[in-house]
């Protein structure tokens, strides 16, 4: 029977302070909603996105997948409820885009959890370190009985630890029969998902809760739960780096993005940011202060300090990128360096070339970007401009503050600037 996970990501950003939805505020460059949805991937056969009307940035973000649209607001039941025509008899499970961090282990353990076959319901549950106003579970027997919201709770139930995390599982016939039995009758007149646990409880079906790491049940409502969930991400991606194999001398002080990928010996020196699309190959040294973004830094090469490598720099095997140099849009060949004061954007550097010190490739008219092609073995002395369209040829040789208007043959040497003239001032 193929399983399915409804997410449902139609909450507005006013908690947030903002106009986006809260599920495109992003951790670790990747909006919420796409965390959850890369975890669910990986565990269900279909997935389901309940969105709020007019989210076309979250219908973007959810594609290929599935969507329904929640036109009213009327609560979580009433959200799963626009998802129902697409069970199937199989595993159904519900959870929240503003809880973005629970794992793949944790929906496969989900899942086998119901596949045990004896409780016919079961709730994602948690022990956080305050329990404050989540909801109890109260448990009795291995089974819960019944939600207590806080609110409602009584001494004895409020000292209870074990909360409700808010996702949960069941075959898709069941749910559908429990959500049709949900009613509005409360303050809010709102459909509560939560109320699917007397329901069942009423039919005689156990009701199972699977404990999961507080860690990965963090609920993101605000820019402050925003930061709490980026940090406990950022806390997660740091141990298994490290576990892999890679060195960082502070570790708290670098930013992984969500899809970061860096391969075993690779070195990682204080304050490094890392957004999104990058990979660092084996071997390969990253040192203090560096951005990387949308890049890749291939096997033993040498970035930083203070490097800034944008998106669709291609860092050629043991070149070096060094402080305050930018490279964007361009690709340096194995071995060639570019050690100190340099833009590099929309070119190609050869294997083994060398760019001077305060060489800049002007690659933009004010209307149009053009490309600049270094040959292998070039040299460009320092302070040259190179003004694209240019190609300069293997072995070439550019005069320290010569600006470069044409091309330059294979082992030429060229000198693009005005005549030295020296006057006496007596």
């Amino acid at each position: 029977m193929q399983s399915m996970a409804v997410i449902i990501a139609a909450g507005l950003g006013t908690r947030m302070k903002s106009p986006l939805p809260k599920a495109a505020h992003k951790i670790a460059g990747r909006e919420m909603l796409v965390h959850l949805i890369r975890a669910a991937e990986q565990v269900f056969d279909r997935i389901v996105v309940v969105l709020g009307p007019d989210m076309k940035q979250l219908e973007k973000l959810a594609a290929p997948h599935e969507i329904v649209v929640q036109h009213e607001r009327l609560g979580t039941a009433h959200a799963a409820r626009m998802a129902e025509q697409k069970f199937g008899e199989g595993p159904v499970a519900v959870f929240y885009a503003d809880n973005p961090l629970v794992s793949v282990a944790t929906m496969q353990a989900l899942k086998d959890r119901l596949a045990a076959g004896d409780a016919g319901l079961v709730l994602l549950g948690m022990t956080p370190p305050d329990p404050g106003r989540y909801g109890r579970l109260v448990m009795e027997g291995g089974y819960v009985t019944r939600i207590v919201e806080y609110a409602d709770a009584k001494p004895d139930e409020l000292a209870i630890t074990f909360c409700n995390a808010g996702g949960m599982i069941a075959l898709g016939g069941d749910m559908r029969a429990w959500l049709a039995d949900i009613g509005n009758d409360n303050a809010k007149a709102e459909y509560y998902l939560t109320d699917i646990v007397a329901i069942a409880r009423r039919q005689h079906m156990n009701v199972a809760a699977l404990e999961a790491p507080y860690e990965e049940c963090l609920g993101v409502n605000s820019r402050a739960e925003l930061a709490e969930a980026e940090a406990v991400f950022q806390s997660r991606a740091r141990a298994a780096a490290l576990a892999a194999g890679v060195a960082m001398q502070a570790p708290e002080t670098v930013f992984l993005a969500a899809d970061t990928q860096l391969g075993a010996d690779v070195s990682i020196g204080p304050y490094v940011v890392f957004g999104p699309g990058v990979t660092v190959e084996s071997g390969a040294e990253i040192k203090p202060f560096s951005h990387l973004e949308g890049c890749l830094v291939r096997a033993h090469a040498l970035i930083g300090p203070y490097a800034r490598l944008r998106p669709g720099a291609d860092i050629g095997e043991a070149a070096h990128v060094g402080n305050f140099v930018e490279v964007k849009a361009a690709s340096l060949g194995a071995g060639a360096k570019a050690n100190h004061l340099s833009y590099i954007g929309d070119a190609e550097i050869g294997a083994g070339s060398n760019i001077g010190a305060g060489t800049i490739t002007c690659n933009y008219d004010g209307k149009a970007k053009h490309r600049t092609k270094i040959g292998a073995g070039a040299f460009i002395g320092s302070n040259a401009v190179l003004i694209a369209p240019v190609t300069i040829g293997d072995g070439a040789f550019v005069a320290g503050g010569s600006v470069i208007t044409e091309d330059v043959p294979d082992h030429t040497l060229a000198l693009g600037r005005g005549r030295q003239v020296n006057k006496s001032r007596r």
